[in-house]
């Protein structure tokens, strides 16, 4: 693989994890203003073990060229 895909790969990987902490962070926000209350600090961090686990996963698809989810085009 050349080493623009990596590149490539690795924006893609920070791109899709700040979109999910950030969609993570508006929930928060959105369920704090509603209900005037925190949501407890050990679903925040299970939260962001699963956004890892996650990252873990596209860093090794990319590195070993394994397939990946294909969540706009269908598999050929």
């Amino acid at each position: 693989m050349p080493l623009s895909g990596i590149v490539l790969g690795l924006i893609n990987i920070a791109i899709v994890i700040a979109i999910f902490l950030l969609v993570g962070a508006i929930i928060k926000w959105f369920c704090s203003w509603l209900f005037g209350t925190n949501i407890p600090t050990e679903v925040e961090k299970l939260y962001i073990a699963v956004v890892g686990l996650i990252a873990l996963y596209m860093l090794v698809a990319l590195v070993f060229g394994l397939p990946s989810w294909h969540v706009i085009t269908p598999h050929a």
